[in-house]
């Protein structure tokens, strides 16, 4: 069975992320094997410097970097990306589950992104779309897109 971890900065605290979230992950949960760790964001001034976030990325990246299970085909979510259909979703969780290595890692950083370090570790970036979301909204989004790619592979009508 196929193993999805999701590592994301911060924690939800909006109701509305927290059960739509809650939903998908539920679904998930029978479709595969499905991890979530939370990072603590670091906080930062009003009016944080680069270095300030430079410094707070780094923290950041050095939790992320211990979180990814090893053998794990990672990919960061960041502005940089390319972006995929849900049928390319599918394909990559088809390719990863007949793979050698079932073992999918996704990254979601915080309000300031994530650290350079952590898109090279990356096998994929990937962008959810030319325009910005919150990052807690993202995280439901790619959730969806999961539980959507698990069902184009079953051939459910969920997708149409």
């Amino acid at each position: 069975m196929l193993s999805v971890k999701l590592i994301c900065v911060g924690r939800m605290r909006e109701r509305f992320y927290i059960d739509a979230f809650a939903e998908y992950e539920k679904r998930l949960r029978t479709l595969c094997r499905f991890e979530l760790a939370e990072i603590t964001e670091q906080r930062l001034p009003d009016n944080p410097s680069q270095a300030d976030i430079k410094a707070a990325l780094d923290k950041e990246a050095a939790e992320i970097l211990n979180a990814i299970p090893p053998d794990a085909y990672v990919t960061a979510l960041c502005v940089e990306g390319r972006q995929m259909p849900s049928e390319g979703m599918a394909v990559l969780i088809s390719e990863r589950a007949n793979s050698g290595k079932p073992k999918l890692c996704f990254i979601i950083g915080g309000s300031f992104g994530l650290a350079d370090r952590v898109k090279q570790r990356a096998d994929m970036k990937l962008s959810m779309s030319q325009m910005t979301f919150p990052h807690h909204l993202a995280r439901v989004m790619l959730v969806e897109q999961l539980y959507r790619g698990f069902k184009i592979n079953e051939g459910s009508k969920y997708h149409k």
